[in-house]
């Protein structure tokens, strides 16, 4: 028996790619009953792009988050099977089918795959961004680019980007945590497994999602960083040791340049930085700073080199993993100075609303 499904898309000011999105859904291969929906702001230009293909769209009643966004949409449709995906995906012609087959299992409350970076279509830039995120060491755990061996592997998290979910779980856990952006998708999850129940991953459904460039991601990730140490103070079980590593991050990369250029002051005996023999330092503390910084640099890119050759991007070259250690390094920096900045918010007791990471005004 096949099970009516409904696919939703939030879109906000990217109407050419939300164009693609579209044609790749409209496409699929699916044969059961399935609705496509738009969600987005009244007058996003996404919305002709929507009714041009006689796909509904769903006006977002001026929500100022995904979440609320995705809410609006979940109230306004019905289905057996929801779906959720991204304004900026190719989608393959078998997406659906192959996620809706999972739900003939009763333990399958939710499931999703990996994503990936699609080769052909990315600049080199965002294909460099796509091999640090699939890194095997420096995001492992994460959602990009999990891909497991075979077969359906239990998670902790569905990608926002690819997943599907029962809709009497979703209406059973209330949707998503309104005024929520980030990880609106990890408290959502989080909250299905408290009510014992159960999500999986597919590694053979990967949705092809294409990568911003890196000034947009430098956004994206410090505020994923914010909201995940503001995520993990209402929700205690979300703490992870990773993230707090990663908060360390900045203060140990300041700590060493500050520790490096003291060497540099105090072995050279009061002469210019710049005329000093790295070797004419004397032994103690000052060479101990000279040399900690540099020794640190080299082990995080052969760290940095090694993970992003043993990940699961598709788009890995000599060029591309050589250069990703600098890209991981930006995101190791902009996460952590979220997640400080989530800190502390939660410290002086302001908390607040976080803003989506694309202007909904």
């Amino acid at each position: 028996m096949s099970r009516s499904v409904c696919v939703i898309v939030p879109s906000v000011g990217n109407p050419v790619e939300l164009g693609i999105t579209l044609d790749g859904l409209l496409a699929q291969s699916y044969y059961g009953p399935c609705e496509i929906v738009v969600v987005g702001p009244g007058a996003d230009p996404g919305r002709e792009q929507a009714e041009s293909r006689s796909v509904r769209f769903i006006d977002d009643r001026g929500s100022r988050t995904r979440a609320d966004a995705c809410n609006i949409a979940l109230d306004s449709t019905e289905s057996d099977v929801v779906m959720f995906t991204d304004d900026d995906v190719i989608v393959p012609s078998g997406w659906v089918e192959g996620l809706v087959k999972w739900f003939e299992r009763s333990e399958v409350a939710g499931v999703g795959g990996p994503n990936f970076a699609p080769p052909e279509s990315s600049t080199t830039q965002q294909q460099i961004i796509d091999v640090s995120f699939c890194s095997r060491i420096f995001t492992a755990g994460t959602n990009y680019g999990r891909k497991g061996e075979g077969g359906l592997e239990e998670v902790e998290q569905l990608p926002g980007v690819n997943s599907a979910y029962r809709r009497s779980v979703l209406e059973g856990v209330s949707g998503f945590p309104p005024g929520c952006i980030g990880a609106e998708d990890v408290i959502l999850d989080h909250r299905i497994r408290l009510a014992g129940l159960r999500l999986w991953s597919d590694p053979e459904a990967v949705m092809w999602h294409r990568r911003r460039d890196l000034p947009k991601v430098r956004k994206q990730i410090r505020n994923y960083g914010l909201v995940r140490s503001l995520a993990g103070h209402e929700h205690r079980e979300l703490r992870a040791w990773s993230h707090f590593t990663v908060a360390m991050f900045p203060p140990i990369v300041i700590a060493a340049f500050a520790f490096f250029f003291w060497g540099i002051y105090n072995g050279g005996l009061g002469s210019p930085w710049w005329d000093i023999s790295l070797e004419a330092v004397p032994m103690g503390w000052p060479r101990a700073g000279v040399h900690s910084l540099v020794s640190l640099i080299v082990l995080y890119n052969l760290i940095a080199w090694y993970g992003a050759a043993k990940g699961s991007s598709p788009c890995r070259t000599p060029k591309t993993v050589f250069l990703s250690s600098i890209t991981t390094f930006v995101l190791h920096w902009n996460y952590g100075m979220g997640v400080l900045q989530g800190w502390w918010r939660i410290f002086t007791g302001n908390s607040g609303l976080q803003i989506d990471d694309r202007s909904r005004d």
